[in-house]
């Protein structure tokens, strides 16, 4: 579909959109969305249903899968089964085992940008620097590093929750001599093998690699300032009459999502963030992840060392059945004394320890809160900056999705968004309320659309007050640590809300909520 009034005679040329060298008062494309991941295809599929065909997918990297293109750290998987882990609507009949490789989540990223036609829309290398609304012409000015502008009527942000890896503030990190490797950005060439490494970091990233990195290096410490909950991680391969069976009969697919979503929404939405009533629920979960560790851990000081001191869900959990059994080997050592300081060759814990490192490998997670929100510098109208209103009015979106004062714009990874369920609950409610909003634009024949202030206050409203159920509010979380609050104390990531919920929201939110022009 072509915005009435957009420049037809630039097009694209031979699947490279051409560079805008004036400063045009007319969108070249429909929509500009930033970010080719899951989330930023979600987002161009929905488009493309409601018939915008001019599109503009922009990615920083140089192909798509966003964060499942960028890592590619030996031992990556999926962390929530793979048939719940994957678009309800175009579901894979082969995954390999019950929780995938990365690997294969590329792959099928890939598969989804096949289907759907999405490639001819997508443009590499193209790093956004920032984006402006353009009140007079009614669109959005896009500006890619180089000083190339591109126009859209609408702006979509899908650049992902864990986009901006975080380097620790170490003393001395600059000085260290040897090979420095972030787990966002591994290089399989790292020299692991026989070499005396070190990881910062057991997060959930960390309880994936620290297997590999056991099995190859001389001598691995692991640096832990926080300990995680760890489950069971059961995790068969799927036999080929299963997988032949789903796809020649999707219903038996269908079905085992609906068991897997049900048990994953019972232990991360209502042990979570129905604590109020769950808390049972959160103590099982404790019970089960202290057992796992029992029978892998037999010494009582490690055993210690690894149970963490914060209630289930402070922190996000993880799965896995090698990650204790790992830290018991003769050649891994836990240091949980803190880094004091690194040098060329050493790093020094603060009870004097040195140890000495050959490579340091930084599972030190993202920056969400001081960097990814937003990713890049967002100006409305009257050139408010997203960010700043962000940080001082609070972290906040209508339904996850919308902010007032930016016309025509859409942040898919926003506070209050992320459904406790998987990321691609997320992605599919905001799809759905996408299609509801943008319809009734069109039905009304309007340039923009803008949330009310009032609509937006009074989602925040209630997401403040079903967080005083959860875990975040009434569980003891002093020590998790956790990506899930902002620097304000404010757990602003997850949407307070069943995944049912969401759906229904998305489908029936008051379009009075929207003003349209």
């Amino acid at each position: 579909m072509t915005t009435v009034g957009s420049q037809t005679d630039d097009r694209t040329v031979a699947g490279e959109p051409r560079a805008e060298t004036t400063a045009p008062q007319h969108p070249r494309y429909d929509a500009v969305i930033v970010g080719a991941g899951f989330g930023g295809m979600g987002a161009a599929i929905a488009l493309r249903e409601l018939g915008y065909d001019d599109l503009l997918i922009v990615d920083r990297e140089d192909d798509l899968g966003g964060t499942w293109h960028v890592n590619r750290y030996p031992g990556l998987a999926v962390d929530i089964a793979s048939v719940t882990y994957s678009y309800s609507f175009a579901p894979n009949p082969h995954w390999s085992r019950l929780y995938a490789p990365g690997s294969e989540l590329k792959a099928y990223a890939d598969h989804i940008a096949d289907t759907y036609d999405l490639r001819r829309h997508m443009r590499f290398g193209a790093a956004v620097e920032g984006a402006r609304w353009d009140g007079q012409a009614k669109m959005w000015r896009v500006r890619l590093a180089g000083g190339e502008e591109v126009t859209g009527r609408l702006l979509l942000t899908a650049t992902g929750f864990l986009s901006q890896p975080r380097t620790p503030d170490i003393a001395g990190i600059d000085d260290f001599a040897g090979t420095v490797v972030h787990t966002a950005d591994w290089d399989d060439s790292t020299p692991i093998d026989g070499a005396r490494t070190a990881i910062i970091g057991t997060g959930a990233t960390a309880v994936q690699l620290i297997p590999e990195l056991a099995a190859r290096a001389r001598a691995l410490t692991v640096y832990q300032r926080t300990p995680i909950w760890v489950l069971p991680k059961i995790d068969p391969p799927i036999p080929r009459v299963v997988r032949a069976l789903f796809a020649r009969f999707p219903a038996t697919q269908r079905a085992a999502r609906r068991i897997s979503d049900r048990i994953l929404e019972q232990v991360l939405i209502t042990a979570v963030l129905d604590f109020r009533r769950g808390r049972w629920l959160n103590t099982v979960a404790k019970k089960i992840a202290a057992a796992h560790l029992f029978w892998q851990v037999r010494d009582r000081k490690l055993r210690r060392e690894l149970t963490p001191d914060y209630d289930f869900g402070c922190k996000r959990p993880t799965f896995s059945n090698r990650y204790h059994r790992t830290l018991t080997a003769e050649n891994v050592h836990l240091d949980t004394a803190g880094i004091a300081e690194i040098t060329a060759h050493e790093i020094v814990s603060t009870d004097g320890t040195r140890t000495p490192v050959d490579v340091l490998v930084l599972a030190t997670g993202y920056d969400i809160w001081q960097v990814n929100f937003p990713a890049i510098e967002v100006r409305g109208r009257d050139d408010a900056d997203l960010g700043r209103f962000w940080r001082d009015e609070g972290f906040q979106a209508y339904e996850g999705l919308a902010v007032p004062g930016f016309p025509n714009f859409l942040t898919l990874a926003s506070p209050y968004s992320y459904s406790g369920l998987s990321y691609f609950t997320t992605i599919e409610s905001q799809m759905r309320h996408i299609r509801r909003l943008l319809g009734e634009r069109d039905r009304r024949g309007a340039d923009t659309f803008e949330v009310t202030a009032e609509a937006n206050a009074r989602f925040l409203a209630a997401a403040r007050a079903r967080l005083g159920d959860s875990v975040f509010t009434l569980g003891a979380c002093d020590g998790a640590r956790s990506y899930y609050f902002n620097q304000h104390g404010e757990a602003a990531l997850l949407r307070p809300t069943t995944t049912g919920e969401a759906f229904r929201a998305a489908r029936s939110f008051p379009l009075a909520d929207y003003l349209f022009d």
